[in-house]
């Protein structure tokens, strides 16, 4: 699910492509909703702005790639906690950061209100973090000499699977970014969260004493 942050007043709930926006004034349910609501069947879905878009949209495509982000992210969370390493809690904030990137991608701003940007805007502050986090990797690891293949340990391998396919999300919200949808800090964080990825998949191998397999030539 992805879940806009309660900043605002109320906004109409809606619970389209896996996002749910809660009314913090109104009291919650007696029993949960049921998980499917049968509005897709026809194949569209709405944005939290309340458009209905076929299913195929960019929009959609951005969303799905970026919960695919998260869920490769808990998957090397897992391995990497089961190694004790200390950065599983900096995994876990970067999947609530996911969270607040799908809304915003959810919002277009061709149709948002004030109260929509406000609710599902998306700061610069998540960026500089995520560089804060791989100068401190950065220092501690060898210089790079050669092409890295994903290796290094299961956790390490995770976290480049993790880094591919945080690209492959990047590609799908720099066009919305583009068109003037989606706000660019969006953008810039996709691309600097591959970046820490790819240095927390060197530092998990480090730490594990694993070793790092590089690119070779084949012999022609």
């Amino acid at each position: 699910m992805l879940c806009p942050p309660l900043t605002v007043s109320p906004v109409p709930s809606v619970s389209p492509h896996g996002l749910c926006l809660h009314s913090p004034d109104r009291a919650a349910p007696e029993r949960a909703p049921r998980i499917y609501t049968r509005t897709g069947d026809a194949g569209f879905s709405s944005t939290f702005t309340g458009e209905r878009r076929p299913k195929g949209d960019p929009i959609f495509e951005a969303l799905g790639a970026t919960d695919e982000l998260s869920s490769a992210i808990g998957l090397a969370g897992e391995f990497s906690s089961e190694k004790g390493h200390t950065f599983v809690d900096q995994l876990h904030k970067i999947q609530c950061m996911l969270q607040d990137v799908g809304s915003n991608l959810a919002t277009p701003l061709s149709s948002a209100r004030e109260a929509h940007r406000k609710r599902t805007s998306f700061s610069e502050k998540p960026v500089l973090e995520l560089e804060q986090w791989i100068d401190s990797y950065s220092e501690q690891l060898p210089p790079l000499r050669a092409f890295i293949l994903p290796s290094g340990g299961r956790s390490s391998a995770a976290l480049h699977f993790s880094r591919a396919v945080c690209r492959r999300a990047e590609r799908c919200v720099v066009p919305l970014v583009q068109a003037g949808e989606a706000d660019p800090n969006v953008a810039k964080y996709l691309n600097r969260l591959s970046d820490y990825l790819f240095v927390l998949a060197r530092y998990a191998a480090m730490k594990e004493g694993k070793e790092e397999k590089i690119y070779i030539k084949p012999e022609p």
